[in-house]
Protein backbone atom coordinates (compact mmCIF):
# COMPACT_ATOMS: atom_id res chain seq x y z
CA UNK A 1 0.00 0.00 0.00
CA UNK A 2 1.47 3.08 -0.66
CA UNK A 3 0.51 7.33 0.25
CA UNK A 4 1.38 10.22 -0.49
CA UNK A 5 1.03 13.68 0.66
CA UNK A 6 1.87 17.42 -0.23
CA UNK A 7 2.03 19.08 3.26
CA UNK A 8 -1.14 20.39 4.48
CA UNK A 9 -3.08 18.39 1.99
CA UNK A 10 -3.73 14.38 2.52
CA UNK A 11 -3.86 12.67 -0.80
CA UNK A 12 -5.87 8.64 -0.71
CA UNK A 13 -4.16 5.72 0.11
CA UNK A 14 -3.56 3.42 -3.26
CA UNK A 15 -2.25 0.24 -3.91
CA UNK A 16 1.13 0.72 -5.71
CA UNK A 17 2.76 -1.28 -8.57
CA UNK A 18 5.57 -3.72 -6.93
CA UNK A 19 3.82 -3.75 -3.04
CA UNK A 20 5.25 -7.00 -2.31
CA UNK A 21 9.51 -6.73 -3.07
CA UNK A 22 11.99 -9.53 -2.54
CA UNK A 23 13.87 -7.33 0.68
CA UNK A 24 16.71 -9.50 0.01
CA UNK A 25 19.93 -7.23 1.17
CA UNK A 26 17.69 -4.74 2.96
CA UNK A 27 19.96 -4.77 5.51
CA UNK A 28 22.90 -4.68 3.46
CA UNK A 29 23.43 -1.00 2.93
CA UNK A 30 22.36 1.12 6.60
CA UNK A 31 22.88 4.72 8.03
CA UNK A 32 21.75 6.46 10.99
CA UNK A 33 18.43 8.36 9.80
CA UNK A 34 16.57 10.72 12.53
CA UNK A 35 13.24 9.55 13.88
CA UNK A 36 10.47 12.17 12.91
CA UNK A 37 6.92 12.41 14.52
CA UNK A 38 3.28 12.43 11.74
CA UNK A 39 3.66 15.39 11.61
CA UNK A 40 7.02 15.62 10.37
CA UNK A 41 8.88 17.18 13.81
CA UNK A 42 11.91 15.80 15.17
CA UNK A 43 11.28 13.26 17.96
CA UNK A 44 15.06 13.75 19.18
CA UNK A 45 15.36 10.39 18.85
CA UNK A 46 17.94 8.74 15.86
CA UNK A 47 18.09 4.84 14.87
CA UNK A 48 19.60 2.59 11.90
CA UNK A 49 17.18 3.21 8.54
CA UNK A 50 17.24 -0.41 8.71
CA UNK A 51 15.23 -0.02 12.09
CA UNK A 52 13.09 2.75 10.76
CA UNK A 53 11.89 0.75 8.05
CA UNK A 54 10.88 -2.25 10.40
CA UNK A 55 9.05 -0.10 12.97
CA UNK A 56 7.76 2.07 9.98
CA UNK A 57 8.61 5.28 11.52
CA UNK A 58 8.80 8.77 9.46
CA UNK A 59 12.11 9.82 8.49
CA UNK A 60 14.07 12.08 6.11
CA UNK A 61 14.62 12.13 2.63
CA UNK A 62 16.18 14.30 -0.12
CA UNK A 63 14.23 14.41 -3.88
CA UNK A 64 15.89 16.49 -6.95
CA UNK A 65 14.28 16.81 -10.19
CA UNK A 66 16.94 17.81 -12.80
CA UNK A 67 15.58 19.83 -15.84
CA UNK A 68 17.07 21.46 -19.31
CA UNK A 69 16.30 24.74 -20.85
CA UNK A 70 14.94 22.56 -23.55
CA UNK A 71 12.05 21.41 -21.64
CA UNK A 72 13.52 18.13 -20.72
CA UNK A 73 13.20 16.34 -17.48
CA UNK A 74 16.14 13.84 -16.36
CA UNK A 75 14.70 10.47 -14.50
CA UNK A 76 16.52 7.38 -13.68
CA UNK A 77 15.83 3.84 -13.71
CA UNK A 78 16.26 1.76 -10.29
CA UNK A 79 18.86 -0.49 -10.07
CA UNK A 80 18.09 -4.09 -10.24
CA UNK A 81 19.30 -5.02 -7.35
CA UNK A 82 17.05 -2.03 -5.35
CA UNK A 83 15.22 -3.59 -2.32
CA UNK A 84 12.40 -1.54 -3.44
CA UNK A 85 11.01 -0.43 -6.95
CA UNK A 86 13.79 -2.22 -8.90
CA UNK A 87 13.85 -1.27 -12.45
CA UNK A 88 11.21 1.31 -12.01
CA UNK A 89 11.55 4.80 -13.34
CA UNK A 90 11.92 7.81 -10.50
CA UNK A 91 13.60 10.76 -9.03
CA UNK A 92 16.32 12.07 -10.91
CA UNK A 93 18.44 11.89 -7.29
CA UNK A 94 17.38 10.60 -4.15
CA UNK A 95 18.14 9.62 -0.80
CA UNK A 96 17.91 9.61 2.79
CA UNK A 97 19.20 12.55 4.99
CA UNK A 98 22.02 11.15 8.08
CA UNK A 99 21.32 11.98 11.06
CA UNK A 100 22.57 15.25 12.06
CA UNK A 101 23.13 16.18 8.44
CA UNK A 102 22.09 19.79 7.10
CA UNK A 103 19.34 18.90 4.84
CA UNK A 104 20.50 21.07 1.33
CA UNK A 105 24.06 19.20 2.54
CA UNK A 106 22.34 15.80 1.61
CA UNK A 107 20.90 16.86 -1.47
CA UNK A 108 24.49 18.23 -2.81
CA UNK A 109 26.13 14.74 -1.76
CA UNK A 110 23.39 12.80 -3.15
CA UNK A 111 23.96 13.88 -6.23
CA UNK A 112 27.53 13.69 -6.53
CA UNK A 113 27.13 9.70 -5.75
CA UNK A 114 24.19 9.08 -7.84
CA UNK A 115 25.30 11.03 -11.06
CA UNK A 116 28.73 12.65 -10.43
CA UNK A 117 27.61 16.05 -10.77
CA UNK A 118 28.91 19.14 -8.34
CA UNK A 119 26.27 21.52 -8.11
CA UNK A 120 26.31 24.41 -5.43
CA UNK A 121 23.70 25.17 -2.81
CA UNK A 122 22.18 27.91 -4.51
CA UNK A 123 21.17 25.92 -7.67
CA UNK A 124 18.64 24.21 -5.62
CA UNK A 125 15.28 25.53 -5.62
CA UNK A 126 13.39 23.78 -2.78
CA UNK A 127 9.14 23.68 -3.94
CA UNK A 128 7.70 21.17 -1.54
CA UNK A 129 7.90 18.82 1.30
CA UNK A 130 5.83 15.20 0.44
CA UNK A 131 4.59 13.04 3.44
CA UNK A 132 4.92 9.46 1.96
CA UNK A 133 4.07 5.81 2.84
CA UNK A 134 5.13 2.70 1.06
CA UNK A 135 4.29 -0.51 2.86
CA UNK A 136 6.01 -3.46 1.10
CA UNK A 137 5.69 -6.09 3.59
CA UNK A 138 4.49 -6.26 7.09
CA UNK A 139 7.48 -5.47 8.58
CA UNK A 140 8.84 -2.95 6.26
CA UNK A 141 6.58 0.49 6.03
CA UNK A 142 8.37 3.44 4.05
CA UNK A 143 7.63 6.50 6.10
CA UNK A 144 9.46 9.61 4.62
CA UNK A 145 9.59 13.47 4.18
CA UNK A 146 10.19 13.89 0.60
CA UNK A 147 12.46 17.35 1.01
CA UNK A 148 12.12 18.04 -3.14
CA UNK A 149 14.14 19.96 -5.04
CA UNK A 150 14.55 21.67 -8.71
CA UNK A 151 18.05 21.84 -10.52
CA UNK A 152 18.39 22.86 -13.35
CA UNK A 153 20.84 20.37 -15.60
CA UNK A 154 23.43 22.74 -17.62
CA UNK A 155 25.58 19.48 -18.85
CA UNK A 156 24.93 17.08 -21.33
CA UNK A 157 23.51 13.74 -20.61
CA UNK A 158 26.61 12.08 -21.59
CA UNK A 159 28.78 13.58 -18.46
CA UNK A 160 26.75 12.03 -15.94
CA UNK A 161 28.61 9.42 -13.97
CA UNK A 162 25.75 7.22 -12.53
CA UNK A 163 26.09 4.98 -9.50
CA UNK A 164 26.32 1.54 -10.30
CA UNK A 165 24.95 0.49 -7.05
CA UNK A 166 21.78 2.39 -7.05
CA UNK A 167 20.99 3.56 -10.89
CA UNK A 168 20.75 1.38 -14.05
CA UNK A 169 20.68 4.00 -16.29
CA UNK A 170 19.75 7.82 -16.71
CA UNK A 171 17.60 9.06 -19.19
CA UNK A 172 16.33 12.86 -20.35
CA UNK A 173 12.52 12.61 -21.32
CA UNK A 174 10.43 15.29 -22.93
CA UNK A 175 8.65 17.33 -20.03
CA UNK A 176 5.41 16.55 -22.39
CA UNK A 177 5.98 13.20 -22.39
CA UNK A 178 6.71 13.13 -18.64
CA UNK A 179 3.29 14.74 -17.56
CA UNK A 180 1.29 12.12 -19.77
CA UNK A 181 2.48 9.44 -18.58
CA UNK A 182 2.78 10.25 -14.61
CA UNK A 183 -0.01 13.27 -13.88
CA UNK A 184 -1.61 11.84 -16.58
CA UNK A 185 -1.65 8.11 -15.61
CA UNK A 186 -1.21 7.22 -19.48
CA UNK A 187 2.12 4.96 -18.23
CA UNK A 188 2.08 4.90 -14.30
CA UNK A 189 3.13 1.32 -14.47
CA UNK A 190 6.71 2.57 -15.58
CA UNK A 191 7.16 4.80 -12.26
CA UNK A 192 7.64 4.82 -8.67
CA UNK A 193 3.96 5.08 -7.42
CA UNK A 194 4.62 8.37 -6.03
CA UNK A 195 0.77 9.63 -6.73
CA UNK A 196 -0.76 11.70 -9.52
CA UNK A 197 -0.54 14.84 -7.02
CA UNK A 198 3.70 14.29 -6.40
CA UNK A 199 3.99 14.12 -9.94
CA UNK A 200 1.49 17.21 -11.17
CA UNK A 201 3.68 19.51 -8.54
CA UNK A 202 6.90 18.46 -10.34
CA UNK A 203 5.45 19.26 -13.81
CA UNK A 204 4.14 22.38 -12.56
CA UNK A 205 6.83 23.73 -11.09
CA UNK A 206 9.75 22.66 -13.87
CA UNK A 207 6.87 24.74 -16.60
CA UNK A 208 6.89 27.76 -14.46
CA UNK A 209 10.90 27.78 -14.55
CA UNK A 210 10.66 27.35 -18.63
Amino acid sequence: MTSSSIIGRPLPLTWGAGESQNLTGFFSLDELVDILDESGNHTGESMMKSVAHRKGLFHSTIHVWFYTSDRRILIQQRGKDKETFPLLWDVSVAGHIESGEDIEASALREIKEEIGLDVVEEDLEKIAIFKSVHKHADDFVDAEYHHTFLCKLTVPLEQLIKQDSEVETLALLPLVTFAEETWGMANTGKYVPHGADYYKTIVIEVKRRL
